[in-house]
């Protein structure tokens, strides 16, 4: 079994806490949950008939009945949450998980009936570390660069320039599966053949319950174009506008379609950095797909991972170590309507870094200029700038300004 970073932040079934873990359909938050918590009752609403008996069932009773447990699909049976809260709040019940794919259902009753009670988690679609590293994972070298104190030459001088032999190669294996299939868990034990077949039934699976649960559409068919047209957007600057024109939706409806997407963990919005800068900034955030191989899926491209699609994957990488394992680091892309941009800057504790995507296979000083400059308006907050690329080496290519193979950063 692949080793999950999220179970080390989970709390203990010993702890009086009620666990909330949320993300989109399929991350293994049902096999996480299994193998963290093997002593609790697992309970699925997916049924109806279970739905029935918990809706039936007396609140008083929930603590002998129900009793800690691991409830799934828990936004299908909205009465539980009450129920859950009174045998909590009576101190008849200690311990409880609730899981769930579908945000606004999930964090609309917690806000109703548990704020203050439940701790929140999200899983996302496995990081590229938890792919190389199966049931023993390392942080990957990204998680040392934001819990440091020390700058960029300090830290990644200390790193092998080059991997070799079986390590290289292992390396090199992941990171091609990852850039073809994406990182869905579900995915691992299937051919080529039946990946696509798994990647075009989750789709078909998304719009007819997930979807479900988030709206009513009478009229599928432009919900699924935009989704097509929002992954080939993936990387770019959110425009409204454009996204309801090409749909052939309003606008209102095209905000809609994109918070659901968001709401179900499909993609996500990477906001500017505005800081305390009085020059002009943009404002507007970039759209990126959570998943590459979901993203393959919608735009039908299967072949070499170009500029938007290795974009989506190296800054879908950063987004989900940060969300999964350093909830208070932020991350932002930079763009000022001067000219200067920088795809991702990570903000930690001891400073800031900044980092941009090239899908080429070389890497040269003639790159830098946006970390450079970057890194000189950031003074004494910048740690370093990292060219991420596609290459095999770990390259000084300035003071504080290196190039880092992605499967390095990221594996």
């Amino acid at each position: 079994m692949i080793y999950r970073f999220l179970t080390s932040r989970l709390p203990d079934a010993s702890s009086r806490r009620l666990v909330m873990i949320t993300g989109a359909r399929q991350t293994g938050k049902t096999t996480l949950a299994r193998a963290i918590y093997p002593n609790l009752r697992y309970i699925s609403l997916d049924e109806v008939e279970t739905r029935l008996q918990l809706r039936q069932l007396p609140t008083r009773a929930w603590a002998n009945t129900a009793g800690p447990a691991i409830l799934d699909e828990a936004q299908k049976e909205p009465s539980i949450f009450e129920k859950v809260k009174f045998a909590y709040d009576q101190e008849e019940l200690d311990f409880s998980v609730l899981l769930g794919s579908s945000q606004i259902t999930m964090l609309k009753k917690v806000r109703e009936t548990l704020a203050g009670r439940v701790f929140i988690y999200e899983l996302w679609p496995l990081l590229l570390s938890e792919l190389t590293g199966g049931s023993a994972p390392q942080p990957p070298l990204l998680d040392r660069l934001l819990t440091a104190r020390e700058k960029a030459d300090e830290i990644l001088t200390e790193e092998a320039p080059v991997l070799l032999g079986e390590e290289a190669r292992h390396q090199a294996e992941w990171l091609e599966y990852a850039l073809a299939w994406g990182s869905m868990p579900g995915l691992l034990p299937l051919n080529q053949a039946d990946r696509r077949d798994w990647l075009r039934s989750y789709t078909n699976t998304y719009l007819e319950r997930d979807l479900a649960d988030l709206a009513r559409l009478d009229d599928l068919l432009p919900f699924r174009r935009f989704l097509q047209l929002a992954a080939l957007r993936s990387g770019q600057l959110l425009s409204y506008a454009d996204l309801a024109r090409d749909t052939a939706v309003s606008p209102t409806t095209a905000r809609n379609y994109l918070h659901y997407l968001t709401l179900s963990y499909q993609a996500f919005l990477l906001q500017p950095w505005f800081g305390n800068q009085t020059k002009r900034l943009v404002k507007s955030p970039k759209l990126y797909w959570i998943d590459i191989g979901l993203c393959r899926q919608q735009t039908g491209n299967w072949g070499k991972a170009n500029g938007p699609l290795w974009e989506t994957f190296v800054v879908g990488e950063c987004y989900k170590w940060v969300k999964t394992m350093r909830p208070d680091t932020h991350i932002w892309f930079y763009r000022a309507h001067g000219g200067l941009e920088v795809d991702i800057l990570l903000e930690s504790e001891h400073g800031m870094w900044g980092i941009e995507v090239k899908a080429s296979r070389q890497a040269g000083r003639g790159q830098t200029r946006s970390l450079r400059r970057l890194g000189k308006q950031m003074g004494d907050q910048w740690r370093g700038g990292l060219l991420v690329y596609q290459g095999e080496q770990i390259i000084r290519l300035e003071e504080n300004i290196w190039a880092v193979p992605a499967g390095r950063l990221f594996g």
